[in-house]
């Protein structure tokens, strides 16, 4: 398959680009640095643009079987909290979505699956008393654009999947999925995210769905993703 993945230099990107390029696909890695930071790694093409630009993401969806976005905000969620983010728009997971959905529908690609967050949309009644008080203190702006990004896949008409990861760490942590919404652990590896971000590009079974990705109990096998079409709204 040829895979494009948007935003492709922040962790769960370059994670998601890792595995898709570990199974033989064709990797195009789409970010404003992605020449300077994925140039060298073999199999992967690294293709410089800005997701807040529909001309850059319509040429990088050009050609493609599938597309993973991965955006967001890479600097400190306080700095940005009190002071807006200095590099990166705040609306980027929205905008930079709907970029992508509109290149899509013209260039034919139907295969979208988009990295949202835990607390979003359904998820929010399941969030413990602290994680609430985080989301809605320190994260509120970005949690906000997370729920416009996730309207903007929900009426894409495309064949899609929202995947809302808990707390990401640079661990081991294995991951376990759910359609329902339930968690394990609440840290969960990007290696392991950036594998689901993969085995769902591969799905092209047409179905629209809401996973939820947490950390895997240990000793116990982690789950899957099901293939069967699952909304959760």
């Amino acid at each position: 398959m040829r895979v494009l993945v948007v935003g492709a230099t922040g962790g769960s990107g370059r994670a998601a680009v890792e595995a898709l390029a570990a199974r033989g696909h064709e990797v195009t890695a789409f970010a404003r640095r992605a020449v300077a930071v994925l140039g060298d790694r073999p199999g992967v093409r690294a293709v410089d643009g800005d997701a807040t630009v529909p001309a850059d993401v319509a040429a990088a969806v050009a050609g493609t079987d599938a597309v993973v976005v991965t955006l967001g905000i890479s600097e400190h969620p306080l700095r940005v909290r009190l002071l807006g983010s200095a590099g990166t728009a705040m609306d980027v997971r929205s905008r930079g979505t709907t970029a992508v959905v509109a290149a899509m529908r013209e260039h034919g690609v139907r295969r979208l699956v988009v990295q949202s967050s835990y607390g979003v949309g359904e998820t929010r009644k399941r969030l413990r008393l602290a994680d609430r008080l985080v989301f809605g203190l320190l994260l509120r702006p970005q949690i906000a654009d997370h729920e416009r990004q996730e309207a903007v896949v929900a009426g894409s008409g495309l064949d899609w999947s929202l995947v809302q990861p808990v707390y990401l760490t640079d661990g081991d942590e294995a991951a376990a999925v759910s359609p329902t919404g339930d968690t394990e652990g609440m840290k969960v590896s990007r290696r392991a995210l950036g594998g689901v971000l993969a085995d769902l590009a591969e799905d092209r079974d047409g179905g629209r769905r809401v996973v939820t990705v947490s950390g895997a109990r240990p000793g116990r096998a982690p789950a899957q993703p099901r293939t069967s079409a699952t909304v959760r709204r």
